[in-house]
């Protein structure tokens, strides 16, 4: 199995590269490009759908032929929720750095015949989950019930300094619909300070997958199957992005049994 941990490589360009062969799985890529202004990516969407996430920074995009002018409002994925796009498969799309930018490519099998649109910050309301020590807050930009895309699923989570998140214990990797169902995912990391760290476990029951890795600043992380929570340490809040796909745009988790009392 490919390692869970995927460390950016160097500060500017494209960072981060997640493809399914890379991963060994089957559904679900991300890519992360820190641009300087002036700077343009752009590429083509073949078989896959794609929804791009300004994670920071500004920048002026088109797609499926269509401009969408300057996208992107705040500096920090740490202030407030996300422009971003989507894009459809078979589809060019191109975005221009207005200032420094830091552009997620989030991508899965496409199909259905949907159009390009922009998501804009509010799009979906924030949503807070959790009490005591397992708080975080949770901006949606693609989620199931907006019938929005073929297969992608994408959301971001603030985790405050000190708390867990992705937590009780939940897996999806088996289809088995209405009670479960099979979904890759990635998570993008940020800190804030970015000198902090975090903490990921992905582990399944019979623990023939079990690792632990300590997450710091612009990190991914892959979950091919199991439970997969996340801790932050006391000074330092958690930013992350899941990108998830699967054979069905659904996303019905299972609890960990040994800890679905902390949900009484």
């Amino acid at each position: 199995m490919p390692k869970l941990l995927v460390k950016p490589e160097g500060r500017h360009g494209r960072v981060s590269h997640v493809t399914p062969e890379s991963a060994g799985w089957t559904y679900v890529g991300f890519d992360l490009h820190r641009m300087k202004p002036g700077e343009i990516v752009a590429t083509e969407t073949g078989s896959r759908e794609v929804c791009l996430v300004w994670i920071s920074g500004k920048g002026k995009a088109t797609a499926g032929g269509e401009d969408f002018g300057v996208l992107g409002e705040r500096m920090s994925p740490f202030e407030g929720a996300p422009h971003a796009l989507y894009v459809p498969a078979n589809a060019n799309w191109s975005v221009t750095a207005e200032t420094e930018l830091e552009l997620a490519v989030c991508s899965a099998p496409g199909g259905g015949g949907y159009r390009a649109k922009a998501i804009a910050p509010g799009t979906h309301p924030k949503l807070s989950r959790g009490k005591g020590s397992n708080v975080r807050h949770v901006h949606n930009i693609m989620p199931e019930d907006d019938n929005s895309a073929h297969s992608l699923l994408v959301v971001e989570v603030i985790t405050p300094s000190g708390n867990t998140s992705s937590y009780p214990s939940h897996k999806h990797d088996r289809d088995d619909l209405p009670n479960e169902s099979l979904l890759e995912e990635t998570y993008y990391h940020r800190l804030n300070p970015p000198q902090g760290f975090a903490f990921q476990r992905v582990y399944t029951d019979d623990r023939s997958l079990d690792e632990a890795m300590a997450v710091e600043d612009g990190d991914v992380t892959l979950v091919p199957k199991g439970y997969h929570p996340c801790a932050t340490i006391h000074g330092y809040d958690l930013y992350y992005l899941n990108v998830m796909a699967g054979p069905k745009r659904v996303w019905k988790f299972h609890n960990a049994k040994e800890h679905e009392w902390l949900l009484g």
